[in-house]
């Protein structure tokens, strides 16, 4: 079961990955490793501002760390939150799983009759 502090970092978590830009920057440093702030917005087509927002809010769900090396800002992926939504899914599988089990069961039942 998920714990109600749990749940409140779930929700942090799916929203930061509910948007594509922020999915596609995750990906991004994942792929190359740590980036500067101003290379990952060299990417998109939206202004350094709107890149920096985003970042903040993977940054608040804790999927990615940042760095301050003099005045530049190094942005890496930090992937440990995502086991929660890891277990979440694997919980809603595991639910899933045992009602199609069962309905399979009853449909048996119902042939053997």
């Amino acid at each position: 079961m998920v714990e109600y502090n749990d749940n409140e970092t779930l929700s942090l978590l799916l929203k930061a990955v509910s948007d594509s830009t922020r999915r596609a920057l995750l990906t991004q440093l994942c792929q190359q490793g740590a980036s500067r702030v101003t290379d990952l917005a060299n990417h998109y087509d939206m202004s350094l501002n709107a890149i920096s927002k985003h970042i903040k809010v993977l940054e608040s769900a804790g999927l990615v760390s940042r760095e301050l090396r003099g005045r530049t800002h190094w942005i890496a992926a930090d992937l440990e939150q995502t086991e929660l939504m890891s277990d979440w899914l694997g919980a809603l599988r595991s639910i899933w799983a045992l009602r199609l089990d069962k309905l399979e069961q009853l449909l048996n039942q119902g042939e053997n009759k």
